[in-house]
């Protein structure tokens, strides 16, 4: 909710970031690095960060996370330098949360963490039904078993301590009633969402079977947010989407007509970015949206070559691609930004590991011709062999199979037109009648 001053105009908020290290727990990112990454998504969410804090544990505080010394030096950097609110890099517990902000005493100042954070962005940038849907559905998933802060004002009203054997009479009551009918309410809407969910992807997947129907391949343009998934789509494609310098500036997926250099075509799609920590809620909520790229015949992942963790945001994405199941598609590798690399050449370790990885840049449309080629030659790779004999009476199988396959050798006999060639696999069953001399090896 923003705030205003004395004379109503609107004051950006001044947060607080604070990181966590555990000794000897694997993290994708040094503690330096994902805190760079919070301050941008806080910018993004149009927050100032005035500060930072962290702390290097054995083990983290259950009750707060950090310890009580740290958590008194948070407290303090709080009133001095007059923050609004504080963003912890990792996922507090509802306990930890509810601490943290009783220390600071304070219920003016938000204590939030990186999954709050994440679904505040989310929020701004849903544009389509779908986007908003899942958006609010992973909210009040969060927001369920954080419901406790909501109705501690009935403890100060009553005089009293809510909750517990000692709450008193007129105070554990309507606490604990109020809570439950929140508790049902978020419930009722939570289900709500899910069948409004249901019918917009029971549309989805109708939309998914007439895509099909086309027998158009598709490509999934997927990579770490702000690798320049959408500017490589609007420089493929006419599709005049935002590109933005900002954390998750495209939220909804967005599918366009790719023209490949032979003259066919196919579907690329623009999916949202990933992100490290990426928050159980959303994955859960976007399921279906993530699930645009299992429909994909192949999965061009942009890799912002110029940022210095460029190597772990990759290994981030195939993390996440492989949790959903998608690690059986076949993926391009794409070098972006080309253009603003010093020598115009990646660093070794990327290199090293995607050595038959294309060079790129979006922006200035660089290398594009060779990403094109290398898109359609996997999509031809894709494609199942077949020998068929359509009869003269069948012309129009003959134009199908020049559209939409790849022709190696045609003959005309007496009985018709011999092809042999190749055919995207959802196109196999139209020609099955015609199939002659199948050889799945050649």
């Amino acid at each position: 909710m923003p705030i205003y001053n004395a004379n109503s105009q609107p004051v950006i908020e001044r947060s607080l970031l604070v990181g966590v290290e555990i000794k000897g727990k694997p993290i994708p990112f040094n503690l330096r690095d994902s805190l760079d990454e919070l301050e941008r998504l806080a910018e993004t969410a149009g927050v100032r960060v005035v500060g930072r804090l962290t702390q290097t544990l054995k083990r983290p505080n259950p009750a707060t996370l950090i310890g009580k010394g740290k958590l008194e030096e948070l407290v303090g950097i709080v009133r001095e330098k007059e923050v609004h609110v504080v963003i912890f890099d990792d996922e507090l517990s509802p306990r930890q949360q509810r601490e943290i902000e009783n220390a600071i005493g304070d219920e003016n100042i938000k204590v939030l963490d990186r999954t709050a954070l994440i679904l505040d962005i989310f929020a701004q940038h849903a544009h389509t039904k779908e986007g908003a849907l899942q958006v609010e559905l992973a909210q009040y998933a969060y927001r369920l078993p954080r419901l406790t802060k909501a109705w501690t004002h009935l403890a100060r009203q009553a005089g009293g301590r809510a909750g517990g054997a000692s709450g008193g009479v007129g105070v554990r009551g309507p606490g604990e009633t109020q809570l439950e009918i929140d508790r049902r309410e978020i419930n009722r809407k939570i289900a709500h969402l899910k069948r409004e969910l249901e019918r917009v992807q029971a549309h989805r997947e109708r939309y998914r079977t007439k895509r099909r129907e086309s027998y158009l391949p598709v490509v999934a343009l997927v990579g770490y947010t702000n690798a320049g998934k959408t500017t490589l789509l609007n420089a493929l494609t006419p599709a005049n989407m935002q590109a933005e310098d900002k954390l998750f500036a495209t939220l909804d997926p967005t599918t366009r007509k790719l023209h490949l250099p032979s003259g066919r075509h196919a579907l690329i799609t623009d999916t949202v970015g990933f992100i490290q920590k990426l928050p159980t809620e959303l994955v859960a909520a976007f399921r279906a949206t993530l699930e645009e790229i299992l429909e994909a015949d192949i999965i061009v992942h942009v890799i912002d070559a110029s940022h210095h963790n460029a190597l772990n945001q990759a290994v981030v994405v195939e993390e996440l691609l492989d949790d959903l199941g998608a690690a059986h598609i076949p993926v391009l590798v794409v070098f972006n930004k080309m253009d603003m690399l010093l020598g115009g050449r990646p660093s070794a370790e990327l290199l090293e590991d995607y050595p038959q990885a294309t060079s790129i840049s979006a922006l200035m449309k660089l290398g594009l011709e060779k990403l094109l080629h290398n898109i359609e030659e996997a999509l031809i790779s894709r494609m199942r062999p077949i020998q068929v004999l359509i009869p003269y009476t069948h012309g129009e199988f003959v134009d199908l199979f020049h559209s939409m396959g790849v022709v190696e050798e045609e003959l005309h006999d007496n009985e018709g037109v011999i092809i042999k060639g190749r055919l995207p696999r959802p196109l196999i069953g139209r020609f099955e009648t015609f199939e002659v001399g199948v050889n799945n090896n050649y």
